[in-house]
């Protein structure tokens, strides 16, 4: 059985973008993609939102750019090995490779997907990630907090759900990244 995990980078303040939509505050440095890379490999399928979507499928080209360093090449193959599922009411078709498109988010879909999947899922984007919390699907969360305070934004975590979470593992980077990965306590 999967695991479904939750993981972006955020500002101190808990926003993975800010008002204006810009996260380029948060793009991670060499070691910390590295890192990231050494994460993503555990995933089998992404859960992405149309917006984040948009964003990420960069990746599916990354690799053919010139000049590209080993951690972007890296997690380019990592990110055209896994299978997509984006959840969008306006994408009429994937730009990628191994995607497809899901109209609705549906709790019941996604408890089967991680019961029938042997490696782990994960949920990228806030709004699309907001759902899966509610529901009590997300397993881990996994922020890469960054040194900025960006005053407002995209939240990480939903206003209106309260969880208990056990830390699991703490890391911090040399640009004073700080990666904390808690599990969530269900039922509890």
């Amino acid at each position: 059985m999967g695991k479904l995990i939750y993981s972006m980078i955020t500002s101190l303040d808990g926003f993975v973008s800010d008002r204006d939509g810009n996260f380029g505050w948060g793009a991670p440095e060499p070691e910390t993609h590295a890192f990231i890379n050494e994460r993503a490999r555990a995933f089998g399928t992404y859960l992405v939102g149309r917006k984040m979507y948009e964003v990420m499928s960069y990746w599916e080209t990354a690799d053919a750019e010139p000049d590209q360093p080993p951690h972007i090449l890296e997690y380019a193959k990592i990110w055209q090995a896994v299978d997509k599922i984006v959840y969008s009411t306006t994408l009429a078709e994937p730009s990628t490779r191994r995607t497809r498109i899901e109209r609705t988010f549906d709790p019941d879909a996604v408890r089967a997907l991680k019961a029938e999947s042997d490696r782990d899922l994960t949920i990228d984007g806030p709004t699309l990630a907001a759902q899966a919390i509610r529901a009590g699907l997300v397993d881990e969360y996994q922020l890469f907090v960054g040194p900025a305070i960006v005053g407002g934004g995209n939240p990480f975590f939903p206003a209106d759900v309260r969880a208990e979470l056990d830390l699991l593992e703490e890391r911090r980077f040399a640009n004073d990244v700080l990666f904390l990965r808690y599990a969530a306590k269900h039922g509890g």
